[in-house]
């Protein structure tokens, strides 16, 4: 296909952002795009959000942990940039980034420094930030403004591809 794009939210977000790693990689296929939507990116709980947001609301630090060691076999594993796209050394040459972070979520601070170091690495981001919205909340398209308006930016950008 000529425009083949990847896209999830939280751990399909940590997904979307580990195919575009993989493909870039391991010889394709050419990604047009990449839709991060509140991604996991990094397999630590050392950050301000976590701090600030480990209780709630919807995503805890509590459920992160438990999702983390289904997920990986080892906890040495969280180290491998596929499960931790934070963590690769160079993230030039990647597709085209939208990137959605929320204030009230344990993975703001990781969101945020990823799109951060995809634009460092040359990379095109659109990163847009709802200071006022939790974890999950573009499941409330239809009831809650905000949610309207990033999914519409979110569909806006996968429209440019």
């Amino acid at each position: 296909p000529a425009r083949l794009g990847v896209a999830g939210t939280s751990a399909g977000g940590n997904l979307a952002a580990a195919t575009a790693l993989y493909a870039r990689d391991f010889g394709g296929p050419t990604l047009s795009h990449q839709s991060l939507l509140y991604p996991i990116t990094n397999h630590a709980f050392d950050t301000d959000s976590y701090e600030e947001n480990g209780d709630g609301p919807l995503l805890t630090r509590a459920d992160m942990e438990w999702f983390w060691s289904h997920y990986l076999r080892s906890p040495v594993d969280g180290r491998n940039p596929f499960a931790s796209p934070l963590r690769a050394r160079d993230l030039s040459d990647l597709p085209p980034a939208t990137v959605v972070t929320c204030g009230h979520d344990p993975l703001r601070d990781e969101g945020i420094a990823y799109a951060d170091r995809l634009a460092d690495a040359g990379v095109s981001v659109e990163h847009d930030h709802y200071p006022g919205m939790a974890h999950g909340f573009l499941s409330l398209t239809g009831d809650v403004t905000a949610a309207d308006e990033a999914m519409d930016a979110v569909a806006s950008s996968l429209g440019s591809m």
